[in-house]
């Protein structure tokens, strides 16, 4: 095979044409076998291939500078960078499903949020100015990536140096997640039919006179007023009304005409676009079939076939989907926002029953979010489902527009907390920090299915401020059921009869942890240790009812799927002690770091975020301040100390 003799980009300049159809052709067959059998990014990488093996022959990896935005597509450049051991893929120990500064030189950046490729290349091509280097730089970009305002905040900086080299690739599939949106699209479909002046004519017209507002300006710009005959067949308006010189559109499998343009970008002095028309999922039919994403990531599939090795049970995603539809049906001022993931966040059959009421904005997170504001004030109520990582783009939107002008709007959290397989960018671990500034915000975080769907009623229903309904990634388990209410906080367990006057510990358990607080609770309670487990439900504000039940506790513990610093252990901690409450707290949570990717159940251990390391602690906690403060003993698990209960003690934080 040739691909087992490339270990580097060096490798490729020795390939005659032919072999390089080979290698492209092996590289799709080994992607196949290979992700098929972890899951990962399939048909963005298999719709790259020709594409990647051009770039790596033009230019010279890692002292010129390959950036891919986004990364979901960087399976083919690590296969030519010498990593071609994928049987751990996005796994513990194994290689990462987006370019890992830590598994090569060959990877510049890792942020695999979109949009940002353009900002890096600018910075990046300024500083080869000032250093007076001669290295290259080349951003990769998706069509669907350029729907983000990011990018087009860097092409206009990008365009106003004229003389400083700066190759900007796009990789245009038609497709982000699912198809790509908006006026750009429209634009970018218009540069792909340049086979003549009447077929042009006649579908380009009707395409951009049916777009909003920028349509009819666009169309008479490529109609050649200004251009003349050459610019009309060849529509580059666009780019060159911004300063850019444009090359393309490039059929973005042919290695010897990516080449050629390529090479001719190489030698020009300063921004250029090489416009490449690529095709998601090519040659793997299961993906070319799948209308919904092309197979844009996938699990564990049968190759041949492409369906799913084993079925899963309801997912967190699927229940929203689910509950989002009924909600339509009863409600017509109900409507969706989604940031080109409208499947990935389960808004799919939502669009099919209600294809007016849902606006997919693209990757656009700001913009949804102040659209969802205006929406608001217009009457109706917006749902934006987004992954709860991605909202981080849009905080200033979500406090400036949406909150100070208190508006009704329900934000959707998919994958909060550790997601795990996708690494530091993807888990979802800040949401509940960064939103605890936000002036009246309200937090619902769904410990069950039943959950989801309840508390999603109870977040749509308030029309006077935002509200955040967030949730864990893929299967949801079994209801937890509740023994008692108390203010708005569900009681999951109760202590013993002989031990309810003054239980030792109070546990607060946040969304989808809910049963290993129980396991906690279970453990406690075979060391001696009485144990309250209450789920607040909603979790910003904090409970009125939660600082005169804890009192009543010796000990306080919060868990939660979010980071330590700011999240909702900390909000308990500073109600209590604006209550006068003072007592014992002790938060568990995810350290303010970036964690590797490795599966969820993985991370959870190796940041202690299980049940036995928390009744560990616990247990602990419950000695040190029974041996300062008590006058009562109580076993205290299997160091056989004593506990001497206090009646008050000063807050410990470890």
């Amino acid at each position: 095979m040739l691909l087992t003799r490339i270990t580097g980009p060096r490798d490729l300049d020795r390939l005659t044409p032919e072999e390089l159809d080979q290698l492209a052709a092996e590289i799709r067959s080994f992607l196949v076998d290979a992700v098929s059998k972890t899951g990962g990014h399939l048909g963005p990488n298999l719709g790259v291939v020709e594409l990647t093996i051009a770039l790596h022959r033009v230019f010279d990896s890692p002292r010129d500078k390959v950036l891919l935005d986004t990364g979901h597509q960087s399976y083919v450049h690590k296969l030519l960078t010498g990593r071609q051991d994928f049987s751990k893929l996005k796994s513990k120990g194994g290689l990462s499903g987006y370019p890992s500064r830590a598994e090569s030189e060959h990877d510049v950046i890792e942020n695999s949020h979109a949009s940002t490729v353009l900002g890096w290349a600018e910075g990046l091509a300024k500083a080869n100015e000032l250093l007076g280097k001669q290295d290259h730089v080349v951003a990769v970009i998706g069509d669907g990536a350029l729907t983000g305002g990011m990018a087009w905040e860097a092409l206009n900086n990008i365009a106003a140096a004229k003389n400083r080299p700066l190759v900007i690739v796009v990789n245009d599939n038609e497709r982000s997640y699912g198809p790509t949106i908006g006026g750009l699209a429209n634009h970018l479909a218009t540069l792909r039919t340049t086979d003549g002046y009447e077929r042009f004519l006649a579908r380009g017209k009707d395409l951009l006179e049916r777009t909003p507002v920028v349509g009819r300006p666009l169309y008479e710009t490529l109609h050649g007023a200004k251009k003349g005959l050459k610019d009309f067949i060849t529509p580059q308006g666009m780019f060159e009304d911004l300063g850019l010189k444009y090359v393309g559109p490039i059929n973005g499998h042919d290695i010897e005409a990516l080449e050629s343009a390529l090479q001719r970008a190489k030698r020009f002095g300063g921004p250029v676009i090489v416009h490449c028309l690529t095709e998601k999922g090519r040659g793997y039919q299961p993906a070319l079939q799948d209308e919904a994403d092309r197979f844009h990531a996938v699990g564990k599939i049968h190759p041949d076939t492409g369906l799913p090795i084993s079925a899963s049970g309801a997912d967190w995603t699927s229940v929203f989907g689910e509950e989002m539809v009924k909600l339509g049906e009863e409600r017509e001022d109900i409507v969706a926002i989604t940031a080109a993931m409208l499947h990935p966040v389960g808004l799919t059959e939502f669009a099919k029953r209600f294809p007016d009421r849902v606006y997919d904005v693209g990757i656009a997170e700001q913009h949804a979010a102040v659209s969802a504001a205006g929406l608001a004030t217009g009457g109706v109520h917006p749902v934006f489902a987004v992954y709860a990582t991605f909202l981080n783009r849009a905080f200033d939107q979500v406090l400036m527009d949406v909150a100070l002008h208190k508006c009704g709007v329900t934000f959707v959290l998919d994958r909060a907390g550790i997601t795990g397989t996708d690494g530091a960018s993807h888990n979802g671990m800040w949401d509940m920090s960064l939103l605890q500034v936000v002036p009246g915000l309200r937090i619902a975080a769904p410990r069950d299915a039943d959950q989801v769907r309840t508390q999603l009623r109870e977040a749509v229903a308030v029309e006077d401020a935002p509200t955040v309904v967030r949730y864990s990634k893929g299967a949801v388990g079994p209801a937890v059921a509740a023994v008692g209410r108390i203010g708005g906080m569900d009681v999951l367990r109760e202590p013993a009869a002989a031990d309810r006057e003054r239980p030792d510990v109070l546990l607060v358990s946040v969304g989808a942890l809910a049963p290993m607080c129980l396991e906690v609770a279970d453990l406690l309670d075979k060391q001696g240790i009485s144990t309250t487990v209450v789920d607040p439900r909603w979790v910003k504000p904090v409970d009125e009812e939660l600082p005169a039940l804890a009192e009543r506790h010796r000990v306080v513990v919060t868990v939660e799927d979010n980071s330590r610093v700011g999240g909702v252990g900390s909000a308990v901690a500073q109600a209590l002690r604006d209550s006068g409450v003072d007592m014992p707290v002790r938060d568990f949570g995810i350290p303010p770091r970036f964690l590797d990717h490795a599966s969820r159940k993985e991370v959870m251990a190796e940041i202690g975020l299980t049940a036995p390391d928390i009744a560990r602690q616990v247990t602990g906690l419950v000695a040190r301040i029974g041996g300062r403060y008590g006058h009562e003993s109580a076993a205290a698990g299997s160091q056989g100390a004593d506990v001497t209960r206090p009646t008050t003690a000063e807050p410990v934080r470890d």
